[in-house]
């Protein structure tokens, strides 16, 4: 009777640990409710990580096309690896607007089946989008089940993810400028000592655009048409005017990315290449990738954007790419160079008008408008 007693106990000892475990893996109440809404409008809503997993290694693959650098894509395989070694990754670097295009072309053509996350051209992106899983993303971090910032994740769109920053500095070589002469504001760049070619501004506008959010369209505008007044030295990309500031050819430039300068830092032995942080300071997404629709393995695709959002995979960011991790992570090199610093954020809302206001500032440069068709 006893033995009988205690078997039953342990019976019901079993159905309760088995219930509790259901139970607590059961989605609740607000993610059932996130769920519905996101299906409602034609998205895919995941609410396990477990089955995100599970899934990953059925799958056991996954194909990257992204605007990565070489020794990051070494780095990130090897530690991606380490981490889900079910997953056989594979990444492919895309660079440049030629080869943006030439995919797009793909894309539409329905020849570009074998890639599950494709990278996507900031401007080109509507023509990527209906080519793109619709799953939320956002809905996803936000409640937990993918351990992403939600800020990295495009809040208009739902589908697509930033997981790095790209931020405007000021370059200059200090063999040519003195800490007394260094800008520290904007507009620092419009006093009489900076006129005429005694530094370099990029023709694409697009730091000065970037200062949109922080100081509306009019101010930008009348701050672009000063600096144009001022006579600069007009360029086409921070790369060139970088390597020639080292030469100590030119003095200063106005707005190159952080992540330009350091990678031009590493090559200069003299040490002349240095940066100051001017306020507010432009930021934007960068590495915007997403899952193309209908692609074959979409739950490691969901397992590789948690990863590149985990403090591992941007201090690989840091190393590599170079210093271009997110700024919504904290202790990565981008969050404590800005920590405390007034940012002008080019937000995901943002991201639809940015040509134009490109295209404004080019004007008040005084460039003429392309002609139309």
């Amino acid at each position: 009777m006893k033995i009988f007693k205690m078997a039953a106990l342990l019976a019901i000892f079993e159905l309760w640990a088995v219930g509790s475990i259901v139970f607590a893996a059961a989605p609740g109440p607000d993610l059932l409710k996130a769920r519905g809404e996101a299906e409602a409008k034609g998205f895919i809503f995941i609410t396990g990580h477990d089955e995100i997993v599970t899934k990953a290694k059925k799958e056991g693959q996954l194909r990257v096309l992204a605007e990565m650098e070489p020794p990051n894509i070494k780095a990130s395989i090897a530690a991606f690896t380490r981490r889900y070694p079910f997953i056989n990754l594979h990444i492919q670097e895309i660079t440049g607007t030629d080869a943006a295009r030439r995919f797009i072309l793909e894309l539409q053509a329905g020849r570009a089946k074998d890639w599950d996350i494709v990278n996507l051209s900031r401007d080109f992106l509507g023509d990527y989008l209906p080519y793109l899983e619709r799953i939320d993303l956002l809905g996803m971090a936000e409640h937990g089940v993918l351990a992403i910032p939600p800020k990295m994740i495009d809040s208009r769109n739902r589908n697509i993810v930033a997981p790095l920053s790209r931020f405007v500095i000021t370059a200059y070589n200090k063999n040519l400028l003195s800490a007394g002469q260094l800008p520290k504001s904007w507009e620092d760049f419009l006093k009489p000592d900076f006129k005429g070619r005694k530094f370099a501004a990029d023709i694409r506008s697009r730091e000065v655009a970037a200062l949109v959010p922080a100081w509306g369209m009019e101010k930008t505008l009348d701050f672009a048409r000063s600096v144009a007044a001022q006579q600069p030295i007009w360029a086409r990309g921070g790369t060139r005017v970088i390597t020639s500031i080292m030469a100590g050819e030119i003095p200063m430039m106005l707005g190159p990315y952080f992540h330009t300068l350091k990678r031009a830092q590493e090559k200069d032995v003299s040490g002349s290449l240095q940066y100051v942080i001017v306020e507010p300071v432009p930021i934007l997404p960068a590495l915007e990738l997403a899952i193309r629709a209908s692609a074959q393995h979409l739950n490691a695709a969901l397992l590789w954007f948690e990863w590149m959002a985990s403090p591992e995979a941007q201090k690989l960011a840091d190393e590599h790419e170079p210093v271009s991790s997110s700024v919504y992570v904290r202790g990565g090199v981008v969050e404590q160079e800005l920590r405390g610093k007034k940012l002008s954020v080019v937000s995901w809302e943002d991201q639809a008008n940015f040509g134009g206001w490109q295209a404004k500032v080019f004007e008040a440069y005084g460039f003429p408008k392309a002609a139309g068709k």
